[in-house]
């Protein structure tokens, strides 16, 4: 238990070693060594969760290192709440990998799964700027191989705008991390919130435009507006598994954004507190309109889920954006709900991709989908879910979002603008729904076309359990309500209580686990 902040980091690191080694076994050696892995990640997750749940910080110091020295892992309400996110995701996105064999298209995608599963958990366990960079470029390394997984023409054309406008937030975060360490002479975070507060005025302009580099560089991460380009096309061409992935890859950004801005510029940052606020609404208001006209235009049904994906970070901007306890709250339950909600809306995708042929998932009359009744179904229910219908979470979610804007000074717009995109998404799927299940081939036309049917797959049902066991937590977050946004609220005030973080890393008292260790056995 003492090492528990750090094996979120060190189990999957030390899976894709071992199945790299385990390479000569096969790949059915592979799959299981990375479903285990996967597997216990979960478990850990949810003790990440109780442990948490005392509203005390664990701080993990690797190496002995006192911080602000050395590398600092610290785990919160926060931090268990985004690694037990994931996890639940990457073992729904593992599961339907196996059961569809996409793994088998390439031999090292069960390695780049558990070094994407290091980066992210790294990002948000980590103490520290730099080591938060290093984290990114772990796991952005890893969605690189993951992306262009199974090759093709387009998929190397997208995996090509993924990688230069992520070299660019590379460049650009460097920049902002060497500017922030010139004029604070430190890069952990709770140092760094420190040292802003007693910062000479002659510094505020610089450290200021260091922090809306960062911003930047974070923006890239979330797709915020105008840096989401790259998002569509990538999240569209990959495999329907790593698209899942993808859709908590996004939420990184806005996890940096509320940690790293939201501690060192927070309330007690004297003349920089929470100067970076009104970007993040304004633009999180532009982005959610875009995301809207994004859905509305989709021209196939992959391309429809990463605007949709785009509008949930932009509504979690939103969220964030408006300052309070009350809107992180809801954002975070948001978070849990927009994120397994669209990686099952990938996976589905990808089923009725595989069983229309040739029209895959194009918004075109084409061939009736086997169990169409059944995935018609499920179309529906995540169409609701998604746009923010009730009676499901994503509608709680809004909620919770649109309560806390009511006592804002732009709530007027902020209502406007939620409201009519969440109308024209709302239209686009009744859109595309009747597209794909309802204005279809009949038997007769089938056959004048002379197009063969071969390329038209059977419903995978491991894959539809797959969808369903995700969609499922829609449902149980609305009927878990009250537990879940009593978490979600008590993270949001922790993460407003600088002063608590602060001390608990810098604490003398923060000591290793081997220290404790040692005591105990004394």
């Amino acid at each position: 238990m003492m090492h528990l902040a750090a094996w979120p980091v060190f189990l999957p690191l030390i899976a894709g070693f071992v199945i790299l080694l385990a390479k000569v076994g096969g790949l059915q050696w592979r799959r299981a060594i990375n479903l285990l892995a996967v597997l216990g990640l979960v478990v850990l997750s949810f003790l990440l969760i109780k442990e948490s749940s005392t509203g005390n910080y664990q701080v993990y110091l690797l190496g002995n290192w006192q911080a602000p020295f050395g590398i600092v892992l610290v785990l919160d309400r926060l931090s268990a709440l985004m690694i037990a996110t994931t996890s639940l995701l990457a073992l729904a996105a593992l599961v339907y990998t196996i059961a569809t064999d996409t793994d088998k298209k390439g031999a090292h995608f069960h390695v780049l799964f558990q070094l994407l599963l290091f980066g992210l958990n790294g990002a948000f366990l980590t103490g520290d700027v730099f080591n938060l960079f290093v984290f990114f470029e772990v796991l952005l390394l890893a969605s690189y191989g993951l992306l262009l997984h199974g090759g093709g023409r387009l998929r190397t054309k997208a995996g090509l705008h993924y990688v230069i406008i992520n070299l660019l937030g590379a460049t650009l975060f460097l920049f902002a991390v060497g500017t922030l360490y010139g004029i604070l002479g430190t890069l952990n975070i709770a140092d760094m919130a420190n040292k802003i507060a007693l910062l000479p005025k002659d510094d505020l302009g610089i450290v200021g435009a260091a922090g809306l580099l960062l911003l930047i560089v974070f923006g890239i991460k979330a797709a915020l507006f105008p840096l989401y380009l790259w998002m569509p096309i990538a999240y569209t061409h990959t495999s329907a598994a790593v698209a899942a992935m993808f859709a908590i890859m996004t939420k990184v950004g806005i996890y940096a954004i509320i940690r790293v801005h939201g501690t060192i510029f927070g309330d007690g940052a004297g003349d920089l507190a929470n100067y970076y606020v009104p970007w993040i609404l304004g633009l999180g208001l532009l982005t959610l309109i875009l995301a809207a006209f994004g859905v509305m235009a989709g021209r196939g049904l992959r391309e429809q889920v990463a605007y949709l994906v785009l509008a949930s970070v932009a509504t979690l901007l939103i969220g964030v954006g408006l300052n309070s306890t009350l809107a992180l709250s809801g954002s975070l339950y948001y978070l849990i709900h927009s994120s397994l909600i669209a990686g099952g809306l990938f996976l589905l995708a990808g089923i009725i991709t595989r069983g229309r042929g040739h029209f895959k998932d194009r918004f075109e009359s084409g061939y009736a989908l086997p169990s169409a009744v059944l995935i018609g179904s499920l179309f529906m229910f995540a169409a609701v879910a998604m746009t923010g219908m009730p009676p499901l979470s994503g509608f709680f979610g809004k909620v919770l979002i649109l309560s806390a804007a009511l006592d804002h000074q732009w709530a007027g717009l902020i209502l406007a603008v939620v409201l009519v995109a969440g109308l024209i998404m709302i239209i686009s799927m009744a859109r595309s729904g009747s597209l794909l299940f309802y204005q279809t081939i009949d038997n007769e036309t089938q056959n004048e076309t002379n197009k063969p049917l071969a390329d038209v797959k059977p419903v995978n049902r491991i894959a539809v359990i797959v969808v369903i066991g995700l969609f499922t937590i829609s449902p149980l977050l609305v009927i878990f309500a009250k537990p879940i946004t009593t978490f979600t609220e008590s993270a949001a005030k922790q993460q407003f209580d600088n002063k608590s973080y602060i001390e608990a890393v810098l604490s003398k008292q923060a000591v290793t686990a081997f220290e404790q260790a040692n005591k105990e056995v004394l």
